[in-house]
């Protein structure tokens, strides 16, 4: 069990980067979602122990964490956003150096690099140096890292930032798997990143948890608020300005619009099945929602 218990973080300057947020996770993957510069990187930080909060706790099976930071660390796996490497090293030398930080012996680490080189698909480019490398290539480095102590909390920020479409969806399946018995923590700002795999979603903003609940409880709580239409293209920003868009297709006819409303928008508007991004805007910009109220509701 890991549990935040009204963390927060206040960074020099009185920036407010995390506001009292609230969880308890247990084996499973949790998709924490919320838009640029919504917090979800500093919450990160704090869960894998980079950075100490400013007020509230951290407890992983009842220590608290950021007394005890290493009861954690023996059994974290953590991918930063942002991932450095020694460029001169090949994979293999940089993962054998890392188990070797982590206490990993020799014999063991040999098995699980190779293990891991070939599940995140780098078999053909482990004699490479690592500065050699793509933005791609060098992600599924940093995946493999995260996996080489076998953890039992992962922490993944942005994950999938760089990948192509099979391994995006190669990682999501692996990460689905490993969530069956260990806690998998997600942040990204990519909807699909979580929706097909991640049975409990957080979103936040400005620092705060907004809202926290199983996708299928968030979709029900907008089923009826999704309307598509065609607007001429001169009629579009008004549109926009009075409802919140979240796709748009331009068609002969003019240009198709899917929106949010608690009532039909327009005559011709038509309304359709909710999807995670439906409703994930809905919670973002839901008028006098007050995250403390929300906080409350999802104390487990």
């Amino acid at each position: 069990m890991l549990e935040l218990v009204d963390v927060t973080k206040v960074y020099k300057g009185g920036k407010r980067a995390v506001d009292g947020v609230t969880m308890r996770l247990g084996p499973g993957m949790v998709g924490l979602l919320g838009p640029n510069g919504a917090g979800k990187s500093s919450l990160m930080r704090i869960v894998a122990t980079v950075t100490r909060p400013t007020g509230g706790q951290v407890r992983y099976q009842g220590a608290d964490v950021v007394a005890e930071p290493d009861r954690l660390r023996r059994e974290l796996g953590y991918l930063p956003q942002d991932f450095g490497v020694y460029p001169n090293l090949t994979s293999r030398e940089f993962l054998s150096y890392l188990a070797a930080a982590k206490g990993i012996g020799a014999r063991s680490a040999r098995a699980r690099i190779d293990e891991l080189i070939q599940l995140v698909n780098l078999t053909e480019a482990v004699r490479r140096p690592l500065g050699t490398y793509s933005g791609g290539m060098l992600r599924r480095v940093g995946i493999a890292q995260a996996l080489l102590a076998d953890p039992r909390v992962i922490v993944v920020d942005e994950p999938t930032a760089g990948l192509d479409p099979e391994e995006r969806v190669r990682f999501r399946n692996l990460l689905s798997e490993l969530a069956a018995e260990r806690v998998v923590m997600l942040s990204t700002h990519i909807v699909s990143d979580v929706e097909s795999v991640a049975s409990d979603i957080a979103v936040v903003a400005h620092g705060r948890l907004l809202r926290r609940g199983a996708p299928d409880e968030l979709l029900r709580e907008i089923d009826g608020q999704v309307w598509e239409a065609v607007v001429a293209p001169a009629d579009l920003l008004e549109v926009q300005a009075r409802h919140v868009v979240s796709r748009m297709v331009r068609t002969g006819n003019g240009v198709r619009v899917r929106l949010l409303a608690a009532e039909p928008p327009r005559p011709d508007a038509v309304r359709v099945v909710p999807d995670l991004e439906d409703a994930y805007l809905g919670v973002i910009h839901r008028p006098g929602g007050s995250a403390r109220t929300e906080q409350r509701a999802v104390r487990r």
